[in-house]
């Protein structure tokens, strides 16, 4: 017996086979949009650490995440930063993320940027200039040396220690403390300025500056340009209160103080060696013919030098004269010396 299939019925068999189909692809397609969306990360509650970097796009993001386990896809997340209208607008920093958040709630942190921006970090050695500390700044891509220095000469700064110092491209040389600093991306020389001074002013504070420089008979602008000259002078530590004392001595005797390094700073340039022609120079800061203190520091001195300044050693040397090694052979009269100048100088 032959059976027939009925045309009404069939239709309807296949029309329920592909509703199923499609209520299956989209329940599949949802749970796999609902599993891109859930958090990637096992075990949960890890924290990982993410630096994203200014200008990142959201497919760089995505790949940063994917690779700390924090987002099931790469591609989705700049899918879902896309969607959203969002790409652009992740800021950069350093991230702290745990492994137990969902893409939504990665995408909004990066959108409220609560990541700390790491910044640029730059270390200023002790016994830089102003101008060295300026090429520094323009060779690591912080800010250029022209816009460094004329805001050095220009910008105004309201520290106690700056009130009655000269205006002039000099103003702040010495006023700069060495150390290692950390900026922002996109700091402008004011901010790197005024960063480095207001570390100066604290420093002053932590030691009582102001106070152990009156008490050694000197101003403060006085105690920080001895100071800059035992930082361009001593090579070794123990040396730095020797050196201050020969300052001292010769101060009080009227003699001219004959700082090789106030020459070089008058020339412009750090010279392994100085002839005699370079001590003619003609500037109030060449101490061979200028009595005195030089009108300003010539370099940024470290806290070890600002401390010699005030607390000069008891000495009856008047002269000293480097050896090869870096140290000093310090005599008291002038006989002395050039006999030292005959053995260590060649």
């Amino acid at each position: 017996m032959k059976v027939c299939s009925i045309p009404g019925i069939q239709t309807k068999k296949q029309l329920f086979a592909v509703l199923v189909g499609i209520f299956l692809a989209v329940w599949l397609a949802g749970a796999g949009i609902m599993i891109l969306l859930s958090p990637a990360g096992y075990p949960p509650g890890e924290t990982r650490e993410v630096t994203i970097s200014p200008s990142s796009s959201s497919a760089v993001i995505g790949r940063l995440l994917q690779e700390q386990g924090l987002v099931h896809s790469a591609w989705f997340f700049k899918y879902y930063a896309r969607m959203l209208g969002v790409d652009g607008r992740l800021k950069a920093g350093h991230y702290q993320f745990t492994t137990a958040q969902s893409l939504p709630q990665i995408v909004h942190q990066l959108l409220r940027g609560t990541g700390t921006d790491e910044g640029l970090v730059f270390t200023i050695p002790e016994g830089f200039t102003l101008v060295q500390t300026a090429d520094l700044l323009q060779r690591r891509g912080l800010v250029s040396r022209d816009a460094f220095l004329a805001s050095a000469t220009k910008d105004c700064f309201d520290y106690p220690f700056l009130r009655d110092v000269p205006a002039g491209p000099n103003r702040l040389e010495g006023y700069l403390f060495p150390d290692t600093y950390r900026v922002g991306n996109g700091a402008s020389a004011h901010e790197i300025l005024d960063l480095m001074l207001s570390r100066f002013d604290r420093k002053l504070k932590e030691m009582d500056y102001a106070r152990r420089a009156k008490e050694a008979g000197l101003t403060l602008r006085q105690a920080v340009i001895i100071a800059s000259m035992i930082e361009r002078e001593a090579r070794v530590d123990e040396e730095r209160t020797i050196i201050s004392g020969v300052i001292r001595n010769r101060l009080e005797r009227g003699m001219p103080l004959q700082v090789d390094a106030t020459v070089q700073y008058a020339l412009g340039s750090q010279r392994a060696k100085l002839y005699y022609k370079d001590l003619e120079v003609d500037s109030p800061y060449n101490t061979y013919r200028v009595n005195g203190l030089p009108p300003g520091p010539i370099s940024s001195p470290g806290e070890a030098s600002l401390l010699a300044a005030v607390q000069p050693a008891k000495t009856p040397f008047l002269y000293y004269v480097a050896r090869p090694d870096g140290t000093h052979a310090f005599a008291t009269n002038l006989e002395e010396h050039n006999a030292n100048k005959r053995k260590y100088l060649r």
